[in-house]
């Protein structure tokens, strides 16, 4: 047995393990529960005075486990932090933690898409002899069907559960509902719900949703509201986020009328729409060109009780700026506060990119100074907006003294934006100096700045200087487009020989030439004009010598 000071972090490395399905821990799990039945308890390991109790640790792992489940770039963080707690527990504070810590730490990093850290936290569960229950095979039939899509594993994890006394609830069963749905195995699914009435486990909303959601992906929307009918006549009150299912299947088929029956209906049925009901409704409305409708449930949110959140905000927005103009969603949002709508940048960066479709570049501009006058920070989407505008207006200095101010924070996107604009108008000393404040302001150059770089370098007819570059940039890989770069450049200078050579160096290299480069050689042929006439040969001379390298 693992000595309980042992963290558990040191086990992370199985993050990444490739994990035998048949390593699916009932073994062991076995062994605990035989050898916790022919011994007493095991006494509390020693704690320091006035330490927490795990009922204590395991509420402050839940909360970070919640913010895991959530998803977003909060979830790996929240997972990690729920780990760290359990591993303070039993190395520095010296407790023993209960199945509850294990079983919420296990369920937070499956949560973040960690399944091999989960397993490893389950693992170390049964080393420490703590004897898994419902909530912990339910996490590891979790990990094995919605993560790994192991599901002889997940079976075998429910059948050892029935045999050993850990009674599987409802919860075990919507997991592996869910799991199997999401593979697109909607008969097993059914076959699992058959297999819960038939041991008298109940289901409820969370079983019956994801086959709902099943039959809607795959446009079997009258099987759907069969399947709704059924659930009701047996007494099973679906909840608001199967509702939700059938609304976004209706308003993808167009079936508005529908929808208002079902939220008519409502109160009758005993369920209530949400946010996120009435979203889906509006986004299926302007979609279908229905903005005035998709307004119209505004106000009936409102009378419910109910404000729009961001997301509804940006459907109406974006709905504006399908329907009408870009121009009547900008004047919504400069007022957005006196009509009591709380808006984020999202929201100004769909307006913005509308603004962009029209050309409206000078909106561009006036409508990021009203979001900085706002408070709102800009974020990477705003930047290459923004800039992209400035440049349109020929405000290149402006666009440049934007990325160097020190109140905002831009990335590469925002960069290879005005190094772009620079290279097509042949401003190239200009785009060289933006790279050089970029890696100045200590931000990377990606792919397409390679590109970038060896576009303008080629249109110089600096040859040489461009496969010096390239030669630097292969220290982090292969770029596609660098590469496809240099050979337009290459075949529209005429530079053949240097093109074998080039040829020839990237074999040498150990990279392969793919299909998508064969193809790429071929339409830099075609646009020069060497695939027709005489010039044919020096083409089938490049194709037969790469093929004779490869």
């Amino acid at each position: 047995m693992l000595s309980p000071s042992r963290p558990i972090a040191r086990l992370l490395h199985l993050r990444r393990l490739s994990i035998s399905p048949r390593d699916h821990l009932l073994l062991r799990f076995a062994a605990v529960a035989k050898e916790l039945s022919e011994q007493p308890p095991p006494s509390p390991l020693p704690s320091r005075p006035g330490s927490p109790h795990p009922y204590d640790y395991n509420r402050l792992m839940s909360a970070h486990a919640a913010a895991a489940e959530r998803g977003g770039p909060g979830a790996v963080a929240g997972a990690d932090r729920a780990l760290h707690l359990l591993d303070e527990m039993r190395s520095l504070l010296g407790r023993r933690p209960d199945a509850a810590c294990f079983t919420t730490a296990a369920a937070a990093l499956s949560s973040a898409s960690q399944p091999g850290a989960a397993l490893s936290v389950l693992n170390a569960m049964a080393v420490d002899g703590v004897a898994p229950d419902a909530s912990a095979c339910t996490v590891l039939v979790g990990v094995y069907a919605c993560r790994l899509r192991w599901f002889d594993a997940a079976y075998e994890v429910v059948r050892w559960m029935a045999a050993n006394g850990v009674v599987p609830d409802v919860v075990t069963y919507s997991t592996l509902i869910s799991g199997l749905c999401s593979a697109g195995r909607v008969a097993e699914a059914l076959g699992v719900l058959d297999l819960m009435l038939e041991e008298g486990c109940q289901p409820n909303a969370h079983t019956y949703t994801p086959i709902m959601h099943a039959y809607c992906v795959s446009g079997m929307i009258h099987e759907a509201m069969e399947l709704m009918e059924t659930m009701v006549a047996a007494g099973f009150v679906p909840s608001t986020a199967t509702y939700n299912v059938l609304v976004e299947a209706l308003c993808k088929a167009g079936a508005f009328k529908e929808v208002d029956a079902l939220l008519e209906e409502s109160s009758v049925k005993g369920w209530t729409p949400d946010t996120i009901t009435y979203s889906t409704y509006m986004d299926g409305l302007c979609k279908a060109g229905r903005v005035d409708k998709s307004f119209a449930l505004v106000d009936k949110m409102l009378s419910e009780g109910l404000r729009p959140n961001e997301i509804t905000l940006n459907i109406l927005l974006d709905g504006v700026c399908r329907g009408s103009t870009a121009w009547a969603a900008k004047c919504l949002l400069e007022c957005s506060a006196e009509i009591g709508w709380h808006v984020n940048v999202v929201n100004y960066n769909t307006v913005m990119r509308r603004l962009c479709d029209e050309r409206r570049w000078l909106a561009v501009i006036k409508l990021f100074v009203d979001m900085v006058k706002k408070g709102m920070a800009p974020n990477s989407w705003t930047f290459s907006i923004v800039v992209h505008s400035l440049c349109k207006l020929g405000k290149h200095h402006e666009a440049l003294c934007l990325l160097g101010s020190g109140d905002f924070i831009a990335d590469v996107v925002a960069y290879n934006t005005l190094i772009r604009h620079l290279s097509f108008l042949g401003k190239t000393g200009e785009a060289y100096l933006v790279l050089d404040e970029m890696i100045e302001k200590g931000v990377t150059p990606n792919n397409i700045t390679d590109s970038l770089v060896v576009d303008c370098l080629c249109g110089e007819g600096k040859f040489l200087v461009a496969l010096g570059y390239l030669n630097r940039s292969l220290e982090d890989g292969l770029s596609r487009s660098a590469v496809s770069s240099i050979v337009r450049g290459l075949i529209a200078g005429g530079k053949l020989r240097e093109l074998h050579t080039l040829i020839g160096w990237i074999l040498g290299q150990g990279f392969i030439l793919d299909v998508y480069m064969y193809q790429e050689l071929i339409i830099a042929f075609c646009k020069k004009g060497y695939c027709r006439g005489t010039e044919m040969y020096k083409v089938n001379h490049t194709l037969e010598r790469m093929l004779r390298l490869t």
